[in-house]
């Protein structure tokens, strides 16, 4: 069993050896009982989410508080500038539907309205955003069609937990009501948690993935 400082000690150099984190030396790690705690800054949004992200697969890891403030590098970008790069990286997509989705800024902090018709939109429509120089944060209010009934919806989740390599279907269930799926049981890791939230966030109609699962190394 890993100890708290095993734990601490190899968060930091997952977060050294991620090529995406440019400045690892300004990010503080605390773990307490395997839950990390990041604080300090880091250059981006994106750089953000991709530190957490490091945290979360570290083996022994059960949560992550990423408390990491944003210091933009350069020069500082004004809130219409930051909209008509959003536009501009949206329009060259062809993931994403045409003219559907509009952001608001504020401070650098970005909300996302409109429809779409599928989850990876949703998520595709966030990857793009959080890339944006300037961002700090995001607010994603994009709806999806409609649900399928929701017993369908929790059979093709359980199918799909059944393909997957990356999850024990046997140790996770479904429940869907409404736009929502939730999560419940056991896994491994948080990656084996992450496989098994992307695998329901898949499914037709599903805006949102409540995981309750509990991390069990």
């Amino acid at each position: 069993m890993k100890t708290d400082t095993d734990i601490r000690d190899d968060v930091i150099e997952e977060l050294r050896w991620d090529p995406q984190i440019s400045q690892p030396e300004n990010i503080g790690v605390a773990v307490a009982d395997a839950a990390v705690t990041l604080s300090g800054h880091a250059t981006s949004y994106a750089e953000k989410l991709a530190a957490g992200r490091a945290a979360e697969r570290v083996y022994g890891v059960k949560a992550v508080a990423n408390d990491l403030k944003i210091h933009l590098a350069g020069s500082p970008r004004d809130d219409a500038d930051i909209a008509k790069a959003i536009a501009h990286v949206l329009e060259w997509n062809v993931n994403i539907p045409d003219g559907r989705i509009q952001a608001r800024v504020q401070n650098g902090w970005v909300t996302l309205d409109g429809q779409v018709d599928y989850d990876f939109q949703r998520r595709e429509v966030e990857r793009m955003v959080r890339h944006v120089r300037g961002v700090v944060g995001i607010t994603d209010e994009l709806a999806l069609p409609p649900p399928a009934s929701p017993l369908e919806v929790e059979s093709e989740i359980q199918d799909a937990f059944e393909r997957a390599a990356g999850v024990d279907a046997r140790q996770v269930r479904v429940e869907v009501s409404e736009h929502t799926a939730r999560l419940h049981g056991h896994v491994h890791s948080l990656r084996e948690a992450e496989a098994a939230r992307a695998a329901a966030a898949a499914a037709p109609g599903v805006s949102r993935v409540e995981s309750f699962l509990t991390v069990l190394p």
